[in-house]
């Protein structure tokens, strides 16, 4: 059976196993559903969201401990990773990423320059995350146009929102990985000072550190089909001086915490924090090169040397809740961030280029009383960045770009079913400062969603949606070499705004022990940006361009969960989920670019209060529906096991856990990587993890 065919069959079983068997125990019924503040200012538990969305709590985020927030996603439905090495590695939802994709830390962007560019690294840091909230599919009503395709909003609890229980709380976690000799340690605390007139002090500090070395794969870190191609183009490529078993120039340490404190109200919460971030990693892939001086090497020889990011965050929050009735108002959230953000990119031990980026961002949400069955909520957010590049790869002019919207959205609910309609304005103001360049934009997105909810087993919604994109500086100004993309890229200052009609279904099942998610979307973009080849050459670098081009996406997530039966002090469990997008330009204008291959994840777990044991297979598809430009990518199964020790049980919070990932060493490369074809994924990885909470 080809691995097409293996993924399909798993993807039957996904969705057909709740109708195949017995209902045994509806005690359960919603007992661990989270309630979700991301996909709309009204919070909704998971199960009755007309949007695609989930949650990862606090207990499943202590047992996956990745390096970067897309390699701890890229497990969940509908979401790959860019994978630019272990250190810079961004989500990729439904095949979209970059501007599209909204990185959110606790409700306000990460101002950094990871959008800019797939080997910048994201500035929030999984290691200290508690919580994390994921929007598949267009957030722009909530979240402006950065978030056209999806939000991931991490929590970390530096401002706390509540009295620590005995007046104290706190976790510590380290590990240790063979694959890259990792070592990694992160911890935090929350203690309450006591009153201050009516409130409680809760003070929140928090720590984490990291270091690895390259890490090892089973085979060359060139695939074979760019092997086969560099043969093919080359009388002198010789397979002997390729790199085996290692991807060099992918080691990284980074580091940081944060300090923050607030005052906790009866009925609400008022705080402050501050976070620092150092991190410095290998960009993998090869080097830059440059033509040595005569006298230095022989003359027109190049040396190639290794690039390095060395990179800084200060960070500056502010947050707060109000719970107390006035006017039409229940409840009252502001937001704040400013972030001096810099990341160095050194050529050996120069400086090639620096990346500036100071920025702020706030957001208010005005949560209404209800009346009758009616409730809704508004809000207003701003956001102001600075952006600069300054060196060999500056790439894009210093530009200045502001943005403000205004939100509303309003809900009915009449017996079994929920309305919504949701709408948003926003202005953008964008100007590249040294080309004396700049745009304005007006967009308008609405959308109006149904669900029906005819019992507490099922839910079904429906949302269509209109939304429109500004485009990025980056889309509009750039104008030269960009080593990450390997392309000399040029930019369009007359792009217009980028507009979907989308259309997306959800259905929430149980019956029994079985618990089946179903998420199917289609979205019609009218002037999609895209970066595409023009057939020339400059600076020894295919030239690119961004431009608008009409594009279909289309595809689903399915998961289902199962509670299977106990055997001595153990409840065995099963899961599986599968995923599929599909995206191409209109017309007959090809594929689109690193969209992710259909791929399905099947589970074994078994779970009692002193251990937990599971097992995992993934298996991905080919992906050899490939653009002009791209190589198409081999499909690959990886077996991941797990084993968790619990001394004291379920309430004492300490466990051991040892995990092997990747334990055929099996190689596996992700079609959504501008690295894919240089860099596959990490090889088998034994890693010991020892966590403690209090």
């Amino acid at each position: 059976m080809n691995t097409r065919n293996l993924l399909l069959s798993a993807a039957s079983l996904a969705v057909l196993a709740p109708l195949s068997a017995n209902a045994q125990d509806e005690d359960h019924k919603h007992a661990d559903d989270e309630i979700i503040v991301t996909s709309s200012p009204i919070a909704h538990p998971e199960h009755e969201s007309i949007i695609a969305a989930s949650v990862l709590t606090e207990e499943e985020l202590a047992t996956m401990g990745e390096a970067s927030l897309g390699q701890l996603l890229r497990r969940e439905p509908g979401i790959s990773a860019t994978f630019f090495g272990p250190a810079a590695s961004r989500p990729v939802i439904r095949g979209l990423s970059g501007d599209r994709i909204s990185v959110l830390d606790a409700g306000i962007g990460s101002i950094d320059a990871s959008a800019v560019s797939d080997d910048h690294a994201v500035a929030v840091e999984p290691a200290t995350a508690e919580r994390i909230e994921i929007v598949r599919g267009a957030a722009t009503l909530y979240y402006g146009s950065s978030a056209a395709g999806g939000v991931v909003n991490v929590f970390d609890g530096r401002i706390p929102d509540n009295v620590p229980e005995g007046g104290v709380d706190g976790a510590l976690r380290t590990s240790i990985g063979s694959v890259d000799d990792s070592v990694e340690a992160a911890g935090g605390f929350d203690a309450d000072f006591g009153k201050v007139g009516n409130a409680n002090f809760v003070l929140h500090a928090d720590g984490f550190y990291r270091s690895t070395d390259d890490y090892n794969i089973p085979g060359f870190a060139e695939s074979a089909a760019l092997r086969a191609l560099e043969e093919e183009e080359s009388e002198e490529h010789d397979e002997e001086e390729e790199t085996f078993g290692i991807v060099e120039n992918s080691d990284f340490e980074t580091k940081g915490g944060s300090l923050g404190g607030s005052l906790v109200f009866e009925d609400g919460f008022f705080g402050i924090s501050g976070k620092i971030v150092r991190s410095n990693y290998g960009v993998p892939g090869g080097g830059h090169h440059h033509e040595e001086e005569e006298g230095e090497e022989e003359e027109g020889e190049e040396e190639e040397e290794t690039v390095r990011i060395d990179l800084e965050q200060e960070r500056l929050d502010l947050m707060g809740e109000i719970n107390k009735p006035f006017m039409i108002f229940e409840t009252v959230k502001v937001r704040f961030g400013y972030a001096d953000y810099i990341h160095r990119e050194l050529e050996g031990a120069e400086i090639g280029t620096t990346f500036k980026n100071e920025g702020y961002e706030g957001r208010i949400e005005l949560i209404e009383k209800e009346f009758g069955d009616f409730r809704g909520a508004s809000g207003f957010q701003f956001k102001h960045r600075d952006f600069e590049a300054i060196g060999d790869e500056a790439f894009t002019p210093p530009n200045i770009t502001d943005q403000f919207g205004v939100f509303t959205v309003r809900e009915y609910e009449t017996g079994p079913f929920h309305f919504q309609l949701a709408g948003r304005y926003e202005h953008t103001s964008t100007e590249a400062r040294t080309v004396s360049l700049s745009r304005d934009f007006d967009a308008f997105s609405v959308s109006g969603g149904v669900g029906y909810e005819p019992n507490e087993n099922l839910f079904l919604g429906l949302n269509v949606l209109r939304t429109e994109r500004a485009p990025a500086p980056e889309e509009l100004f750039s104008n030269g070499p960009h080593l990450a993309t390997n392309a000399f890229e040029i930019g369009d200052p007359t792009l217009g705004k980028e507009t979907a009609l989308g259309i997306e279904a959800t259905l929430h099942g149980e019956a029994g022990p079985l618990e089946l998610t179903l998420n199917g979307f289609y979205a019609d973009y009218n002037d999609f940006i895209a970066l595409i080849p023009n057939g020339e050459e400059e600076d020894e670098l295919p030239v690119f361009e961004f431009l608008a081009r009409d594009a279909v996406f289309k595809g689903f997530e399915a998961e289902a969960d199962a509670d299977l039966f106990s055997i001595a002090s153990f409840d065995v469990a099963a899961d599986a989920q599968v995923d599929f997008v599909r995206a191409n330009f209109k017309g007959g204008g090809g594929d689109i670019p690193r969209i992710p291959p259909l791929r399905t994840i099947l589970g074994l777990e078994a779970t009692s209060s002193h251990f937990d044991i599971r097992g995992e297979v993934e298996i991905a598809a080919e992906q050899s529906r490939v653009a002009a430009d791209e190589l198409p990518t081999d499909g690959y199964t990886l077996v991941n096991l797990a084993a968790t020790w619990r001394p004291g049980g379920e309430d004492h919070g300490l466990s051991v856990q040892l995990r092997a990932d990747n334990v055929t060493n099996e190689e596996a490369r992700l079609h959504t990587s501008f690295l894919k074809d240089v860099a596959p994924l990490p090889g088998r990885n034994v890693k010991l993890t020892f966590r403690g909470a209090f």
